[in-house]
């Protein structure tokens, strides 16, 4: 029997919408949307009032996924924000004469295991790449968004603003294949403590940064250590990361010494019962990321 790509991508994007996953096409063989850009858009249909990204045009509705893949042998995309799911993208080094370097699967099981957790077990998709997707129910009430390297190397994840290749898509580099059964697992309570937006803090009167910022700053360093030191098993790992993550914009800003962060956060994450170098780990990691992306302070030109 002759293989009909069109069919078994159209089946694809049915089987998605069918869980209430709101997808929208791919190029054929690609990764990128196949929908059109804000420069060439006609204003007219969904786009009457606006251009409609491709977030605001994927879709469930089974007529209107007919149609769109009747065109070509679209791969699938999968709007992760509005189909209400985080997923976890567990990559592979791209430098593959590497062979010492861990993949994004084997650093998050390491995370799983300083935070005294199983691997997560869910609806899991083989990426073209060697790599893998994990799919999870966003919580509701909180507004998750794609992070990079977040957790760790290798681990990024998508959900507002981002999406993902559907399963039985397939690029040059390979397929897309689902590697176990259909079910999704809620998102565990730690690891979206770990993904949960960071508090701004309150916007402040330029004129009055100096002093009070670094204030602001002993304030917030005293709560988040206190935070650390009296979390619960199973919470301990994602406390301190968080706790880590908050304060990594004071020594960005210059507000806190770093050595003093460390200091305070190690103690707390070793009185919460964390060991050492567990603490030194996760330190580190959290503030590099953190201090890398507060470069600027939000009060600044």
């Amino acid at each position: 029997m002759t293989h009909d790509p069109r069919s078994a991508l159209l089946r694809a994007a049915l089987d998605a919408a069918a869980r209430g996953w709101h997808v929208f096409p791919l190029r054929p063989g690609t990764k990128r949307p196949a929908l059109h850009g804000e420069q060439a858009c006609p204003r007219t249909g969904e786009c009457a009032s606006g251009h409609a990204k491709w977030e605001q045009r994927a879709t469930t509705d089974p007529d209107r996924i007919r149609t769109a893949w009747s065109r070509a042998p679209f791969n699938v995309g999968i709007a992760t924000g509005p189909s209400g799911l985080l997923v976890i993208d567990l990559d592979v080094p791209k430098d593959k004469s590497s062979s010492d370097a861990p993949c994004g699967a084997t650093t998050f099981a390491a995370l799983c295991e300083r935070a005294g957790q199983a691997v997560p077990t869910t609806y899991r998709v083989r990426t073209a790449s060697g790599g893998e997707h994990l799919y999870f129910t966003a919580p509701t009430g909180v507004r998750l968004s794609n992070t990079a390297r977040t957790i760790g190397e290798l681990v990024d994840t998508r959900a507002w603003g981002g999406y993902v290749v559907a399963a039985g898509s397939t690029t040059p580099a390979g397929p897309y294949e689902a590697l176990c059964g259909p079910e999704v697992a809620a998102l565990p309570d730690w690891l979206c403590d770990i993904l949960r937006p960071v508090p701004k803090p309150s916007q402040a009167p330029s004129v009055a940064v100096g002093g009070q910022a670094r204030r602001y700053a002993d304030v917030a360093l005293t709560a988040e250590a206190r935070n650390v030191a009296t979390a619960q098993r199973g919470a301990r790992e994602a406390a301190l990361f968080r706790a880590a993550r908050a304060l990594g914009r004071f020594v960005a800003w210059g507000d806190l010494p770093r050595h003093v962060v460390e200091q305070a956060l190690q103690e707390a994450g070793e009185t919460a019962g964390l060991t050492a170098a567990e603490c030194r780990s996760t330190l580190r990691s959290a503030l590099n990321w953190s201090i890398t992306h507060n470069t600027r302070r939000r009060d600044a030109a």
